[in-house]
């Protein structure tokens, strides 16, 4: 066996947002004696995944969604073969599917890190990580998804369950940031108007209809020609347009579709809203933050713990309460420098890769006694 140390880190995919989810992780160990492997469940090759996972090995073991339901037998011999021959010290596995492949396949301690609420809600599900606690140790991206999963797992130690929040690399968001003009030039937005923006599936969980609603009450007190623009696709597009006719606001609200890259456009935006239902952690709300516009979003999930201090809050699925903030936030006329430097201060403070590096280090400190976490300062 090698005398290099491994870690291996299992994805689910790299569709979404878990691509850079995956990059979070491996970064954790630049500048330590591991090497990252990151082995992807589902997709296809990419050149685009392997160069953004951030890992000195990127595999891609191609199932389709559907050939990963039951045992998965074949990716548990494929995981075995992967580890075999080489010094892997400890598995970081991104969802439950990944979670329960490395635990079957390997004798190695696993990391579980939870991106949604409602895992461990199956009975299976609990018995299952409960034969394997002894070399598990759980993580939530927010407070809210730890505290659930606490709930469904009782008689688990506290420090074997924690969060460790999603992040960004901020100076890279930035970077790819196209100024207020060219980004209402590319989504078609009028470049003289006051503009709400949201992204997101068009989703019941992402409630965009309280959006509509809280849009079309606060117009009238809105700046004269303001728009609501939408980016993101989905089922719920036919009936959301609907609601924007009925409410006499349909020339307002824009649908822009799913927009690639759309974090670049960003700064077309003068206030960024989320509406989202129990939204785990909210990613986007970091990427509004670091174009620099100001936040809103409704009082539940991790989403209030990602604005807490810089960001303004509403009830979920209160319209009238939505109304009032976007009122405030218009009079506002946007970010002032005194109010951009402390979204700055809040992100590398608590949503960086040097806070992640800190806050590993002392969870694997109390919950994971089998790993060298000295490397991580």
């Amino acid at each position: 066996m090698s005398s290099q140390q491994w870690v291996l880190q299992f994805c689910h995919g790299y569709d979404g947002p878990f691509l850079d989810c995956a990059r979070q992780y491996a970064v954790l160990f630049s500048g330590t004696h591991y090497k990252v492997c990151t082995v992807y469940l589902t997709g296809a090759p990419s050149a685009e995944a392997e160069y953004g996972s951030a890992s000195d090995e990127v595999i891609f073991l191609g199932y389709d969604s559907k050939d990963v339901r039951g045992l998965k037998l074949g990716a548990i011999r494929q995981l075995r073969a992967i580890i075999e021959g080489r010094d892997f010290r400890f598995c970081i596995a991104h969802r439950f599917k990944p979670i329960y492949i490395a635990l079957v396949a390997t004798r190695l301690h696993v990391i579980g890190v939870h991106h949604a609420f409602g895992v461990y809600s199956r009975p299976m599900r609990r018995w299952f990580v409960n034969r394997f606690r002894s070399r598990l140790l759980l993580l939530g991206v927010s407070n809210a998804v730890r505290d659930e999963i606490r709930g469904h797992l009782p008689a688990w130690e506290p420090e074997r369950i924690e969060t460790l929040y999603n992040r960004i690399d901020v100076a890279a968001v930035q970077a790819e940031l196209v100024s207020r003009e060219a980004a209402r030039e590319a989504l078609g937005l009028p470049q003289d108007v006051w503009v709400v923006g949201n992204v997101g599936r068009l989703h019941p969980d992402k409630d965009q209809a309280t959006l509509i609603r809280g849009f079309a009450q606060a117009l009238p007190q809105l700046p004269k020609g303001s728009r609501l623009a939408i980016m993101g696709s989905g089922r719920l597009e036919p009936p959301l347009r609907q609601l924007a006719q009925e409410l006499g606001v349909a020339e307002q609200v824009c649908f822009l579709g799913l927009v690639p890259r759309g974090r670049r456009y960003f700064k077309a935006f003068d206030v960024f809203a989320l509406t989202s239902d129990h939204e785990p952690f909210g990613m986007v709300l970091l990427e509004a933050m670091a174009a620099g516009v100001p936040v809103i979003c409704t009082d539940c999930g991790g989403g209030r713990e990602v604005v807490q201090g810089v960001g303004r809050v509403f009830p979920f699925g209160d319209d009238a309460a939505l109304a009032a903030e976007l009122v405030v936030a218009a009079q506002a006329d946007g970010c002032s420098s005194q109010s951009i430097g402390k979204i700055a201060d809040n992100l590398a403070e608590r949503f960086s890769d040097v806070r992640a590096r800190r806050d590993f280090r002392s969870i694997l400190s109390k919950g994971f006694d089998m790993v060298d976490y000295r490397d991580f300062i």
